[in-house]
């Protein structure tokens, strides 16, 4: 069961059929409640968990407690890659959005199944490259552009096309204090903007989605240089 659900996680396509066998074999289920914590900052890392079902979100708490998140990774992704390449503590924390089931590799089993399979040390690679652009494009953001700007520039990331409508938006709408955390700012400063967007017809609420109504205006905002 175990080697049918890792066969099936696009980052492993590819990979020996006797080398998937051998992770397998040392990988177990665990399965976390919403709210749980999946790991935590700065403890020590033996596992690579791939979800199977559910979605964790990534944070990094300061020691006054605030919280950045960084991102949520839903079934299909993998989490904990870090740590298991460079033997170092967890770099973030994760907990769970939902009930989430995952499937746990022990660390020298997921490095021996990327060194046996080409495809898959190419696919971590480029899931490294492509956190370090992002991490790289917030460090931008957070140095470069005012609230207004990186709550833009936030929709614009999380908008999807709407379903059986024109343009982009992102279902559900999320909680303000979460966006707030993703872009390093405080809850009642993204209150402020959204409301203000709100006003101007930038953003609108429909269904349950936070619309955004002129996203072509959003992208001109979020590309606006700004004296700071």
């Amino acid at each position: 069961m175990n080697a049918t659900a890792l066969a099936g996680f696009a980052m492993l396509a590819g990979a020996p059929a006797d080398a998937l066998a051998r992770a397998a074999a040392a990988a177990h289920a665990r399965s976390f409640e919403p709210g749980v914590t999946v790991f935590d900052f700065d403890e020590p890392a033996s596992e690579v968990l791939f979800i199977v079902s559910g979605a964790v979100r990534i944070i990094a708490r300061t020691p006054g407690g605030r919280e950045f998140v960084y991102r949520d990774i839903e079934a299909g992704g993998v989490i904990g890659e870090i740590a298991a390449i460079d033997g170092a503590p967890r770099s973030a924390s994760a907990t769970a959005l939902v009930t989430t089931r995952v499937l746990a590799l022990p660390n020298a089993a997921f490095l021996a199944l990327v060194s046996a399979a080409p495809e898959v040390a190419l696919r971590l690679l480029k899931l490294l490259t492509a956190r370090v652009r992002e991490l790289s494009t917030r460090l931008v953001e957070q140095s470069s552009m005012t609230v207004r700007q990186r709550v833009a520039s936030e929709l614009l990331r999380m908008a999807k096309p709407r379903q059986g409508g024109d343009g982009f938006a992102v279902s559900p709408p999320p909680p303000q204090h979460v966006l707030a955390a993703r872009i390093g700012s405080r809850r009642e400063a993204v209150s402020r903007e959204i409301a203000a967007m709100r006003r101007e017809g930038l953003l609108s609420m429909s269904r349950g989605a936070l619309v955004l109504t002129r996203a072509d205006a959003l992208r001109d905002l979020a590309r606006a240089e700004v004296d700071l």
